[in-house]
């Protein structure tokens, strides 16, 4: 048995990386140390901690470490750890993207020009990222027109040229009608223009244009005019250029009581060419310096191409050691700067702004969703947390329940959980949901830190005033099993969504069955809830009637085995018979005691 107290003490004082598990062997967290001996001894001293760390190490079971040579190894190890096991408590990018670039392979005889995510040590020349990939193909399209280069993505000699040709969009390489030097000089112009350098090229063609039309080739002259606008309009629209000393990726941060979010731009060739941004929940007692420096971890580990600079407002802890893997990554220096004033500064703060309106323009409609919740419910407090509960049978067989929930406006699948029911054996629907209930409080105040996460502040009843008073009762018999010392227990409000003749959700009612009239929206919310907990417990019921077609309600009577239920079947022919005949017709059958019997009768 590992013993955490006893492993702390063989802890080495050199760098490394430090790897917690859960008493299910799962990687709950991820973290590298300068001395492990100095960092995994702090988790399990009584010191100031966040919330999410003070719930990480109650889950702590037993933990292993990997000693390395330097601090720059166990940032390295730390980033590919967290990237494949995608710790929980772990600040996560859930949205890896990756971004759009045009590639040239420069090698090739006659290069092609297309759009990539993917970024190879292949010896060609890429240009981005573009803001989206629509902008990138529009810019490739509009490249290929004018320059007339390869419209094929495999290059193949021919025995006569393709439509493209003839419709003048290609010079058909492929039947060797250009040389290679010549279609080299097209691709030397177009990775120019990419570049940014766009001043000799137009020079070059205004000289070449003039000569054309003293020599009076003047179809010549005006292909040549065609061109030298298209350059000009890709310099209008061009909004990234190649990796450049001025390319600069800015981070701003913004937060609220929900949520953080972390937006960054790209700024390549002195012009911003894009923005993303990031997402992330519980993190509301940690730093910025804290989070910033978990995202610049995971966003960076395996980008191909870095920039020069990133900057940030906020200082992040080790930030040399940043620095030196990134530089080492990007095979050149790459920094991290926090400027104090001047156009790099607004920068920033444009940024952070950015990231404020992001998350303002996020939150807003599901704060107004809380807020018209809170308003018809007549609720103290915002119900951040609804949980909605159905019951799903067939004639009393394969009895289960399904719970879903829906977090800060937002129906969350992930957290849905379903239940075989354990206590009741008659189709009683009231009763399943009284059990159901049950557990699940009993769960969240057992296990603080577990699965069903904290106490709801609302619960949904997929039925009407029956199914509300079996969740009250549950609610109170808790309670009272822990003497009513549990926080906000008996806070929790019920209501139930009740339908019409032809089952469509029609309102909500409350304990004193009073209709609740709700807007549009809402009504749309709280039908898709419906309809989201039904489906979870009709999939699991089915799930289970599927797994075992011959599974009845007897089947879950202790004392009852396959033996007894075939002589049980032979007799009676089916479990509705069985539940109409007397206790001494079905004591007839061998193994049945009167005990067996009562609960075969209360099958209804």
């Amino acid at each position: 048995m590992f013993n955490i107290e006893e492993e702390l003490k063989k802890l080495p004082n050199k760098p490394g990386v430090y790897i917690m598990h859960d008493k299910d062997d799962k990687i709950i967290y991820v973290g590298k140390a300068i001395s492990l001996k100095n960092r995994v001894r702090s988790y399990f001293r009584k010191t100031n901690k966040t919330q999410r760390i003070q719930n990480m190490v109650a889950l702590i079971d037993h933990f292993e470490y990997i000693v390395v040579d330097n601090e720059t190894e166990a940032l390295i190890l730390e980033c590919n750890l967290i990237k494949k096991n995608r710790p929980k408590f772990n600040v996560l990018l859930k949205d890896d993207k990756t971004y759009p670039y045009i590639k040239i392979n420069v090698k090739d005889d006659f290069p092609n020009v297309y759009v990539t995510r993917r970024i190879l040590n292949d010896g060609a020349k890429y240009f981005g990222p573009y803001a989206s990939a629509g902008s990138a193909k529009e810019m490739v399209d509009f490249i290929k027109e004018k320059f007339k280069i390869r419209q094929c993505k495999s290059f193949k000699y021919k025995d006569r040229p393709c439509l493209n040709y003839h419709i003048k969009k290609c010079m058909a390489p492929c039947m060797g009608y250009i040389s290679k030097e010549e279609y080299r000089e097209q691709i030397n112009q177009i990775v120019s223009i990419l570049d940014g350098n766009l001043n000799g090229i137009l020079k070059e063609l205004e000289q070449q244009m003039e000569e054309a039309s003293k020599n009076m080739e003047f179809e010549k002259a005006a292909y040549i005019r065609d061109k030298k606008l298209a350059i000009e309009r890709i310099g209008e629209k061009q909004k990234v250029s190649n990796i450049t000393e001025n390319d600069i990726d800015v981070i701003g941060l913004s937060r609220n009581e929900v949520e953080v979010c972390i937006e960054i731009f790209f700024v390549r060739g002195s012009k911003m060419v894009g923005r993303e941004h990031y997402f992330f929940k519980e993190l509301n007692d940690e730093k910025d310096e804290q989070i910033l420096s978990d995202f610049v971890k995971q966003y960076y580990i395996g980008k191909s191409i870095l920039p020069n600079k990133i900057m940030m407002k906020s200082e992040i802890e080790e930030k040399n050691i940043f620095e030196e893997w990134l530089t080492k990554e990007a095979g050149r220096k790459v920094e991290i700067k926090t400027p104090q004033r001047g156009e790099k500064l607004r920068l920033v703060e444009m940024a952070e702004n950015n990231a404020k309106i992001t998350l303002d323009n996020k939150s807003k409609d599901k704060y107004d969703v809380l807020t018209e919740l809170r308003e018809v419910l007549n609720l103290k407090k915002m119900p951040r947390k609804i949980e909605c509960f159905d019951i799903s049978n067939l004639s009393g067989t394969n009895m289960v329940a399904g719970m879903c929930v829906m977090k800060d406006g937002e129906i969350k699948r992930n957290l849905s959980r379903i239940f075989k029911i354990k206590t009741v054996y008659a189709q009683d629907d009231v009763a399943c949901m009284k059990e159901v209930v049950s557990r699940r409080l009993r769960r969240s105040i057992k296990e603080k830190n577990g699965s069903f996460g904290k106490l709801p502040d609302v619960i949904f009843a997929d039925g009407g005033i029956t199914q509300i008073r079996a969740i009250k009762e549950a609610i109170e018999a808790v309670s009272t099993e822990y003497e009513n010392k549990v926080d906000n227990l008996n806070e929790i409000k019920v209501f139930g969504m009740v339908k019409n003749d032809k089952h469509q959700t029609r309102a909500l009612i409350d304990e004193n069955r009073k209709e609740i009239k709700l807007s549009e929206n809402l009504m749309n919310l709280v039908t898709l809830f419906q309809d989201t907990v039904h489906e979870i417990a009709i999939g699991y019921h089915k799930k289970l009637r599927d797994k075992g077609v011959t599974k009845s309600a007897i089947d879950e009577i202790e004392g009852i085995g396959p033996v007894k239920k075939k002589a049980l079947l032979m007799k009676f022919g089916s479990v509705e018979k069985m539940s109409k005949s007397s206790i001494e017709e079905l004591m007839e059958v061998k193994g049945i005691s009167e005990e067996i019997a009562k609960k075969i009768l209360q099958i209804k």
